[in-house]
């Protein structure tokens, strides 16, 4: 879509790849194929912003309130259950970084609603900042291996991320230095799929952090 920001707009989600209706099919089937997923377009809300509007698991989704009832049913077919984040915190991949044993959810996320969302996705989730920030579906990548954290993440952050992902975290940048590793990265067990520009030294701490070698 002419940028390099692919986690703002794919969502890896269990077996499922969400990607916006403006992906033309023909360059996301091979990317798809690539994470073993299905594919499945979809609009969140009418917004192509579909990485930054969800998180989830095999067993749960949360999505951001903008989204239609046709859009949540369109999730419900491909999972269990959906939790709406609402109260204008809403960007559920700006403010989680799921995997099928976590979840880091933002500061920014009342209590009462992580619980809501430990509950649907399935998973023990946790509050933290990354590097001080609260947009942590941002700073952060992850899957089942491992994780990909922001350059200036805090010790007790990392103890958090790895203690509740049960993975152990390494820093890292993509395209071309860009700290945000989780908007410029999307990843399952399997495979990545990183912007444009990412250095031959980026891949490779990415590869080795996610476990995909």
């Amino acid at each position: 879509m002419g940028h390099s920001l692919v986690g703002v707009h794919l969502a890896p989600i269990g077996d499922v790849l969400f990607a916006p209706y403006s992906v033309p099919q023909d360059e996301l089937d091979p990317i798809a194929e690539s994470f073993g997923l299905e594919p499945v377009k979809i609009s969140i809300g009418g917004s192509s912003l579909v990485g930054a509007l969800l998180a989830g698991t095999k067993k749960g989704i949360a999505v951001a309130d903008i989204a239609s009832k046709d859009d949540i049913d369109l999730l419900l077919s491909y999972t269990e259950a959906v939790v709406v984040m609402e109260s204008g915190v809403n960007a559920a991949g700006n403010l989680i970084c799921a995997t099928e044993n976590g979840a880091i959810v933002s500061r920014s996320v009342p209590e009462d609603g992580v619980s809501a969302i430990s509950e649907i996705l399935g998973v023990p989730a946790e509050r933290t900042t990354i590097a001080g920030m609260h947009n942590v579906g941002s700073q952060l990548v992850a899957n089942s291996n491992g994780a990909l954290v922001h350059p200036d993440v805090t010790a007790e952050e990392v103890e958090i991320i790895e203690s509740t992902l049960g993975v152990k975290a390494m820093v890292g940048t993509v395209c071309f230095g860009s700290p945000e590793v989780g908007s410029g990265c999307v990843a399952n067990d399997s495979f990545a799929f990183v912007g444009d520009g990412t250095t031959g030294p980026e891949l490779n701490r990415i590869e080795d952090a996610l476990g995909l070698i």
